[in-house]
């Protein structure tokens, strides 16, 4: 009978001591917060882009009014020192030093061939 005894209080102590093996999954907290902060970051990150296309596109309509005066103004100064150029080839002496003074300063003159004689 001690046998018996010892082996049920073997058996006691190993129970005890020895819990049966739970099953053990491996933790997917790691994963699920790199995940997780993964999406928020793209979110963010898209959402900044959204906003700052729409911002880059509200900024271009505000410089296009100011883009085509400034296309206006051109075209009317380019005619202008077409017209000067124009003068300094017929003789004009002070067409010809604003012509002079345009070209020293590298402004590009397109000016009428030179009347031939």
């Amino acid at each position: 009978m001690e046998n018996e005894s010892q082996t049920i209080e073997e058996i006691r102590d190993n129970d005890v001591t020895k819990p049966e093996p739970a099953e053990r999954r491996a933790s997917s907290l790691p994963l699920v917060l790199t995940i997780v902060s993964l999406l928020v970051w793209f979110g963010f990150q898209t959402l900044q882009l959204v906003l700052e296309r729409s911002h880059l596109s509200s900024l271009k309509g505000n410089l296009e009014a100011a883009m085509q005066e400034s296309q206006k103004m051109r075209a009317q100064l380019e005619t202008l020192i077409t017209k000067t150029a124009e003068l300094a080839n017929r003789g004009n002496a002070n067409a010809k030093a604003v012509v002079k003074e345009l070209e020293e300063r590298g402004i590009p003159i397109k000016a009428a061939a030179p009347p031939s004689k």
